[in-house]
Formats: C-alpha cells, sequence, structure tokens
C-alpha cells in the first residue's frame, strides 16, 4: 500500500504516527515507562548541574539514546508477538539481540554519564 502524501501533509502525518508509537510504548511496555521516568529524571539532573552546553548535551542525548534503542526493541517484539506464540530459535534471537541493544545503549549512558561527572568534579 503506497503512500501518495507528500509535502507538509506528510509532516503531518508523520508526526502523528510518531505519537501513536510513543503513546503506545508508554501504554504496553512497562521498560518503557520504567526508562522513561528514569530519563526525566536524568535531564532534569543534567539541567541542574553546573556543566558546559557540550556536556549536558552529550548527557541529555545519551539517555534519549536508551529511549529510541527500547522503542526499537519493543517494536521487535511487538513483530515477533505478532508472527505467533510458539517458541522459535530465530524469534528469540531477535528478541535477546533487542534486549541486548538496550543493555548496550544503557552501558553506553552510564559511561557517558559517570565519565563526564568525573571529570567535571575532579
Amino acid at each position: 500500500m503506497a503512500n501518495n502524501t507528500t509535502g507538509f501533509t506528510r509532516i503531518i502525518k508523520a508526526t502523528g504516527y510518531s505519537w501513536k508509537g510513543l503513546c503506545a510504548a508508554w501504554k504496553n511496555e512497562a521498560a518503557f515507562r520504567q526508562e522513561g521516568v528514569a530519563v526525566v529524571l536524568a535531564i532534569i539532573i543534567a539541567c541542574w548541574l553546573d556543566v558546559d552546553a557540550i556536556t549536558r548535551v552529550l548527557l541529555i542525548g545519551s539517555v534519549l539514546m536508551v529511549m529510541i534503542v527500547e522503542i526499537l526493541n519493543s517494536a521487535i517484539e511487538a513483530v515477533v508477538d505478532r508472527i505467533g506464540p510458539e517458541h522459535h530459535e530465530l524469534s528469540g534471537r531477535a528478541k535477546d539481540m533487542g534486549s541486548a541493544a538496550v543493555t548496550l545503549a544503557i552501558l553506553v549512558a552510564l559511561i557517558t554519564w559517570g565519565t563526564l561527572l568525573w571529570s567535571h568534579l575532579r
């Protein structure tokens, strides 16, 4: 099914689809809600800290990256679950890889925060 919408109308529709995706993630994914609360707190802390603009952007960007990867992981899980409930090696592998991506994103955020705060507080 081709989408023939172009220009500003396409941007408006894409924004609506994105909003629906965020709402679906918030409603259906506990991990997204938990990480969302942590991200809001992290953003508040990053804005409160007395750091330069680049450091602040890196702190906020690293936690927003976790949210992006979590949404992608949730999308993968939804597609796999849509295919069927029976266990399949490839389905399990896809879900495990999505989970690993979230874990790596969290690790990157922690390293970013640790490195930047360590250098700032020394």
